[in-house]
């Protein structure tokens, strides 16, 4: 997603308490830039400005195909969450956050919780998706996944002639908060589930919780299923992945699930459907729109915007078929499409 480039790229550092991090703004023309602060420990400084710089992008695709007016927008620490997070660290972030003025807003993500973001918000006002008892929305991550749910049952109804997940046999890779979440709803909808993460405890937890099977981590993508959901990192459909695949649908949560822009047209290619993932795991980012809205915060209201991801999905297949062109172009195609329409007001 290399189209457009990014308005604004902040450096944020502070060796008194190890704080290292970016923050990059890319598209507000819709509106203020909203994206999630990532804790990773990168293995170097240009990986974790590529992260920044493909996940604002990546964000401005999902509020547009979403239909809210957001930007897109991404900030991420350089630092091991489990070892370097301290209330100083995210207090500083805040800091940082807070001199933009409100053109990037903030929320969990990767590698951070709500109570990270809540300590963060002790120095700005630009954080959202913080906890019920203050007023916001809480964790998104249950509508995440959500949105997934309703983007595979409408990949399911184009490929299988029926959106009955009943039928259905899915892999989940990474069951973190919104692949749990996933599984959780997959289940209840009788699918075959099998799931898998790099965090044997998080894993037997979910499948003792949810009696699903696990599979090896290296293995989850190239399961003989349906559906593979990839809900961890992203790039995971490249070169060497795309031909090992037994899939007939992609269709997960996790951000930039394809390495290279061509890579949909690989998948198309092979037979595979592509659910473009900045459509699927835009219930989450629906969700604290929702919470920016005047009328204040209402999960009713957010469920019902979120389940119009099912259609979304339609109106993309529509338009690929249309236009002869893979899911994921076309995808992109039509969130630019209505940011240019926006510009040109």
């Amino acid at each position: 997603m290399a189209e457009h480039g990014h308005e604004t790229v902040v450096y944020c550092s502070d060796a008194e308490v190890g704080l290292r991090g970016i923050i990059a703004i890319h598209d507000t023309t819709l509106g203020p830039a909203l994206g999630g602060l990532r804790m990773r420990a990168f293995a170097s400084e240009e990986e974790a400005v590529l992260d920044a710089l493909r996940l604002a992008e990546g964000m401005t695709l999902k509020s547009s195909a979403a239909g809210i007016d957001l930007g897109g927008g991404k900030a991420v620490l350089f630092g091991d969450p489990d070892r370097d997070k301290s209330e100083r660290l995210f207090e500083r972030m805040g800091e940082f956050i807070d001199q933009l003025g409100g053109r990037y807003i903030t929320a969990e993500d990767v590698g951070t919780s709500v109570e990270d973001i809540e300590v963060v918000g002790r120095k700005t006002k630009w954080v959202t998706g913080v906890s019920l008892e203050r007023g916001s929305s809480g964790d998104p991550s249950p509508f995440t996944a959500f949105g997934v749910y309703q983007a595979m049952r409408a990949s399911c109804a184009h490929v299988f002639g029926s959106d009955d997940l009943s039928e259905r046999s899915v892999v989940v890779q990474g069951v973190g908060h919104v692949g749990r979440h996933l599984v959780e709803r997959l289940v209840k909808a009788g699918a075959s589930v099998a799931v898998s993460d790099i965090r044997r405890s998080v894993l037997d937890e979910v499948c003792e919780t949810f009696e699903v099977k696990a599979v090896a981590p290296e293995t989850a993508l190239f399961q003989d299923v349906d559906i593979v959901a990839p809900c961890a990192l992203g790039a995971v459909l490249n070169d060497q992945t795309i031909p090992q695949l037994r899939c007939r649908v992609v269709c997960g949560a996790a951000n930039n699930q394809l390495k290279e822009e061509h890579h949909g047209e690989v998948l198309a290619e092979r037979g595979i459907f592509y659910a473009p993932d900045f459509v699927n795991n835009a219930g989450g980012i629906i969700n604290i729109f929702v919470e920016l809205e005047p009328a204040g915060y209402s999960p009713e209201r957010a469920t019902d915007y979120v389940s119009r991801i099912y259609q979304r999905t339609k109106q993309v297949i529509d338009y690929a078929e249309r236009e002869g062109i893979c899911t994921h172009r076309a995808a992109v195609l039509m969130a630019w499409k209505r940011i240019e329409e926006a510009r040109h007001r």
